[in-house]
């Protein structure tokens, strides 16, 4: 006998869980570069798009069947038995859609902490692995009757079985890629690479924050009783406690520790709360939800500074920070805060250390079992197609390499973001047959007469910014200005195509370097440039010189050679 009110409980939660993928396609696109944001966007969907039929296939029985206590059964289509599973009074294919967009949620974590380097084939590839069989064994453990769920581990909606098996996957995957090219110096120090729209990350943020009410509150699975409407009520809540408290405290801490509020960071604080708290959103009382929101808080801003500076590993996004070590934090204090109104008392409330033992009992061998995995699973992508895009395209942007997408924003006028630096020369010269296309000439010397100060500007390819500058630096050059600009030569730009049709492009992204050479001969200057610009297509950039009369200091207001020297 199906109930409507449960049933209609669970299909909007699942629809709200399903909306969180337009959530996370947002805050990572906003958290990473404009010339990669059409292949976040595509591999938001495709986690959807891969993970729905392969759970259907295989992974809903291995995580809900019967078997044994590690492992389900293989039941391609769903067309055994559930009814031991089933929460009263919710059809199948009800509990089939909510189970699957959850799936889902988990696949897609990893695709922040992977983002603007990761081959788009190869990603398609672990996001199949991820819904096959990776989170359907562990989430049988947990919720299909597994040896874990025996024990009396509780994960009410999926710290553990949803986002830490996410990051872990997301942390494997992050190392074995490596940084993005200039996000570590010489010296080994991070630099900040910023993403390109934080309005477009804010509003990824609250979307998801939204929708964890669908994500922990539709967990109840039903609300046919007193006791049913209770509980959600608490679980809402609690999830929005432990979610505003997090940001709170990540507010102030970043605010005494680096002397002003981190925005970025104040934004992911919300998501650690949600994280945090949705393992134990039903098993804690408001005090408990607080606390473990505090802890988050303080969590993500150390966890991001651990991962970046110290262990160094490149996540754009925070996804390791956010999901890994909060959705574990999380189960863990479920341990120590739980009042036994609907599982084992916590430490805190008087059930002694059985039941902290098991959450990290269980924590741990699901980690275990996703990092040994996950590790085999890129291994072999990698040996197979590659896990990494070429140098070269990951400079350029995937939107451009993997998809021919010229441009995610087609019709808005977007400067380039700026380079990172790193030191590392980029190779963006064409092979050797096709750079001999166009000779090289010599500069003219500089005659007597001319000006002692010469202003040398360079218009090139943003992809050409960072070995110019190293090239500059070596020959003495100390002094620069970059200014990203728009325009088009006597060529009108370089065609581009989308779907196979033509796109008019008038302008496209330049970079303009100017540099006032006082010292260094003028002729080195431009013969340094040119050999680093040229590829002998069109594109390659054109260098304007002319005479500079007077320098001035503006601060000390000394004129001439001496202006241009360092202090």
């Amino acid at each position: 006998m199906y109930s409507p009110a449960n049933t209609i409980w669970v299909l909007l939660g699942a629809a709200l869980v399903f909306f969180m993928q337009a959530g996370f396609a947002m805050c990572e696109a906003g958290f990473t570069r404009a010339k990669n944001t059409g292949n976040i966007l595509m591999k938001n969907l495709m986690d959807f798009c891969i993970g729905t039929p392969l759970y259907w296939l295989f992974g809903f029985g291995i995580m809900f069947g019967t078997g044994t206590a590690v492992f389900g059964w293989i039941d391609p289509f769903i067309m055994k038995e559930y009814e031991s599973v089933l929460p009263a009074g919710v059809p199948l294919w009800a509990f089939a859609i909510f189970q699957t967009v959850f799936c889902a949620t988990s696949a897609t974590i990893v695709s922040g902490s992977m983002a603007e380097r990761t081959k788009f084939s190869a990603y398609c590839i672990y996001s199949a692995a991820i819904s096959l069989f990776i989170y359907p064994v562990s989430g049988h453990w947990i919720w299909g009757g597994g040896w874990l769920a025996e024990m009396g581990f509780h994960d009410f909606a999926g710290s553990t079985a949803v986002h830490m098996v996410g990051g872990v996957c997301a942390l494997v995957g992050a190392k074995i890629l490596g940084p993005r090219i200039g996000k570590y110096g010489k010296d080994g120090k991070p630099r900040a690479i910023l993403g390109h729209n934080l309005s477009i990350a804010a509003l990824g943020v609250f979307i998801l924050w939204f929708c964890w009410f669908g994500f922990n509150g539709a967990s109840t699975v039903g609300m046919d009783s007193d006791e049913l409407i209770g509980s959600a009520s608490l679980v809402f809540f609690n999830t929005n406690l432990s979610a505003a408290l997090a940001t709170l405290v990540t507010m102030l801490f970043t605010w005494i520790r680096y002397g002003k509020p981190d925005v970025s960071m104040t934004f992911n604080a919300a998501l650690a709360g949600l994280v945090g708290i949705t393992a134990g959103c039903d098993a804690v009382d408001p005090f408990g939800a607080a606390v473990i929101g505090v802890v988050c808080g303080f969590a993500v801003v150390l966890a991001v500074s651990f991962f970046d500076r110290v262990v160094k590993i490149d996540d754009p996004v925070g996804a390791i920070s956010v999901h890994g070590v909060c959705g574990a934090l999380g189960t863990i204090l479920t341990g120590f805060f739980a009042t036994g109104q609907t599982t084992m008392k916590g430490v805190f409330y008087g059930g002694g250390f059985k039941f902290l033992g098991v959450q990290c009992l269980g924590v741990l061998t699901v980690i275990a079992w996703t990092a040994v995995i996950i590790t085999v699973v890129f291994l072999l992508i990698k040996k197979a197609i590659g896990l990494r895009a070429d140098s070269a395209d990951e400079v350029m942007g995937l939107d451009r390499s993997e998809h021919g997408l010229p441009t995610a924003y087609a019709g808005i006028a977007m400067l380039p973001e700026e380079s990172v630096g790193g030191g590392e020369v980029i190779p963006t010269a064409a092979p050797a047959a096709a750079a001999a296309e166009t000779p090289v000439r010599k500069a003219k010397e500089k005659a007597p007469d001319e000006p002692v100060y010469t202003r040398v500007q360079i218009i090139c390819r943003p992809a050409s910014l960072e070995s110019l500058k190293t090239a500059m630096n070596r020959i003495g050059i100390t002094g620069m200005t970059v200014t990203n600009v728009m325009g088009y030569g006597a060529q009108k730009g370089k065609p581009e195509y989308y779907r196979g049709t033509p796109v008019e492009v008038t302008l496209l992204p330049k970079v303009q370097v100017d540099i006032v050479v006082s010292k260094v001969p003028v002729c080195e200057v431009i013969e340094t440039a040119r050999n680093v610009l040229h590829t002998g297509h069109i594109g390659d950039g054109k260098i304007f010189i002319t005479d500079v009369e007077n320098v001035v200091r503006v601060r000390t207001g000394e004129e001439g050679y001496d202006a241009l020297q360092s202090d």
